[in-house]
C-alpha cells in the first residue's frame, strides 16, 4: 500500500511527468540516430573498426570539455542549458540528414567519404558532454530527497524503453532512407525542449556564484577521488562496461554472426532496451532497498556472464535473450548507482560531479565501442565480445574483494553527502 501511494503522488506531480517526458523524446531520438548512424557507417566501409572510431569520436568532448560542462551545470539553470544543447543536438542531425540525403549511395562497398560522418559524430558529441550531466544534476532537484530512488527508476525505466522505440524503428525508417530517419531524431529532440523548461524544482538549487577558476572546476573530480563510495561505484560500471559492452558491435554481429537482414537488426538493437525495461518495471515496484552493494557486484558479474554467452552464439534468440539478460543486469546497477552518486553528493557540486561521472560512463560506452572495434577486427567478433564478458566477471570479483565501500553497502539510508571534501582515511595516502 505505501509503494503504490508513494508511486501515485510521484505520477501526479506535473513537473515528474514532463522530466520523464523531455527525457523519453531526448533519448528515443539518440538511440534511434545512433543505430542508423552505426549501421550507415558500417553499410560504406563494411569495417567494424569505423564503429569504433565513431564511438571515440563521441566521447573526446567528454573529457575535453569535462570541467566546463561541470560549472556550467553548478553556475546556470540546467534547464535552459540542457535546452540549448539540445538546439545544437537538432543542428547535428540536420547535418546527418543532408549527408544521407545528397552524398549518394550508402550501400556496402559504397565509395562515399566517411569523414563528414566522423566530423558530425564529434560535433555532436560536444553537445552531449554538456546537456548530460545538466540532465543528470536536474534529476535531485525535480522531488524531495525521499522520493529520489523511486523517482530515478521511473527515469531509468522511461530511457531504457525509448532504447527500445528508437532502435525498432531505425530498423523500419532505414529500410526507406537514413535521410527519413534523421528527420525524425530531428522532430524528437525538438519536441523534447518544452517539457523541460515547464519543469518546477521540489528542491533549490545552490548555484555557484563564485567567479570561473581552475580550483573551482576541479572540485568535482577532487570530490569523487576522495570519496570511496562515488569512486568506487563510478568506476565499476567504467571499467565493467569498457570490457563488455558490445552493443556497438550488434551491426557486426547481426550481420556476420547471425545473417539477418534490417529489420531483425533494428529488433536485436532493441533487446536490451527490452531487457531493461522489463527490469525497470519489477524495480518499480520492488526496489533494491538491503544488500544494495552485494547487489550492485552481483548484477555486474552477470552482465558479464551474459556477454560470454552474446559472443559465442550464432543463433538468433540466443542473442536476442543474452542481450535482454546482460541488460537487466545493467539496469539494475545503473539504478543503485544513479540512486547513490546523488545521495553521496552535496548540492551544490551535483553539477560538476555529473560531469566527470558522464566522462567514465562515457569512455565506458565510446571507449567501449572502441575497444571492441579495434578487438573485433584484430581477435575476431567471437573472442572480442566473449573475451570481454571474461574480464567483466573477473572485475564484479576483485571489485568485491578489494573495495569495501561498495561491498558494505546495506541500505541507502546509510548513504548521506559529504559537506566539502572529504578527508582521506587516517592512513591513506
Amino acid at each position: 500500500m505505501v509503494t503504490a501511494d508513494v508511486d501515485e503522488r510521484l505520477t501526479a506531480d506535473p513537473s515528474v511527468r514532463r522530466h520523464l517526458a523531455s527525457s523519453a523524446l531526448a533519448t528515443t531520438g539518440i538511440s534511434l540516430m545512433l543505430a542508423v548512424l552505426f549501421k550507415q557507417a558500417f553499410d560504406i566501409t563494411g569495417d567494424p573498426l569505423t564503429i569504433g572510431i565513431l564511438g571515440l569520436l563521441q566521447f573526446i568532448p567528454a573529457v575535453l570539455l569535462v570541467i566546463v560542462s561541470g560549472y556550467v551545470s553548478d553556475r546556470y539553470d540546467r534547464r535552459r542549458v540542457t535546452a540549448l544543447m539540445t538546439a545544437g543536438r537538432v543542428a547535428c542531425t540536420f547535418g546527418f540528414f543532408l549527408y544521407s540525403r545528397y552524398v549518394g549511395d550508402v550501400t556496402e562497398g559504397s565509395d562515399a567519404a566517411i569523414w563528414p560522418l566522423y566530423l558530425l559524430t564529434l560535433l555532436f558529441g560536444s553537445f552531449d558532454a554538456i546537456s548530460i550531466p545538466a540532465r543528470h544534476a536536474l534529476t535531485p532537484l525535480v522531488v524531495e530527497r525521499i522520493r529520489l530512488p523511486r523517482l530515478v527508476a521511473a527515469a531509468a525505466s522511461t530511457r531504457v524503453i525509448s532504447t527500445i522505440v528508437g532502435p525498432i524503428a531505425a530498423g523500419f525508417l532505414y529500410t526507406v532512407g537514413a535521410d527519413l530517419a534523421y528527420v525524425v531524431v530531428l522532430v524528437l529532440f525538438a519536441a523534447s525542449v518544452p517539457p523541460l523548461l515547464g519543469i518546477t524544482y521540489a528542491v533549490e538549487p545552490t548555484r555557484l556564484t563564485d567567479r570561473p577558476s581552475v580550483t573551482l572546476a576541479f572540485q568535482g573530480l577532487r570530490f569523487i577521488r576522495k570519496t570511496p563510495l562515488v569512486l568506487g561505484v563510478i568506476s565499476l560500471d567504467m571499467i565493467a562496461v569498457l570490457f563488455g559492452g558490445a552493443v556497438a558491435l550488434i551491426p557486426v554481429i547481426a550481420e556476420e554472426r547471425l545473417g539477418v537482414g534490417d529489420i531483425a537488426y533494428g529488433w536485436l538493437v532493441a533487446a536490451p532496451g527490452i531487457g531493461a525495461a522489463l527490469t525497470g518495471l519489477v524495480l518499480s515496484r520492488m526496489p533494491v532497498t538491503r544488500r544494495v552493494g552485494p547487489t550492485l557486484l552481483f548484477v555486474v558479474g552477470v552482465f558479464g556472464a551474459f556477454h560470454v554467452t552474446l559472443g559465442i552464439t550464432t543463433n538468433y534468440v540466443v542473442a536476442f535473450a543474452s542481450l535482454m539478460a546482460a541488460a537487466g543486469a545493467d539496469m539494475v546497477s545503473m539504478t543503485i548507482r544513479s540512486t547513490l552518486v546523488p545521495l553521496a553528493t552535496p548540492n551544490e557540486q551535483l553539477g560538476r560531479v555529473s560531469a566527470v561521472e558522464s566522462v567514465f560512463i562515457g569512455a565506458s560506452n565510446e571507449l567501449g565501442a572502441f575497444e571492441s572495434g579495434v578487438a573485433a577486427r584484430w581477435l575476431g567478433v567471437p573472442l572480442a565480445v566473449a573475451g570481454g564478458g571474461v574480464v567483466t566477471v573477473a572485475i564484479a570479483g576483485l571489485f568485491a574483494v578489494f573495495v569495501p565501500a561498495i561491498r558494505n553497502i546495506d541500505t541507502y539510508d546509510e548513504v548521506g553527502p559529504t559537506v566539502g571534501e572529504p578527508r582521506p582515511a587516517a592512513g591513506a595516502d
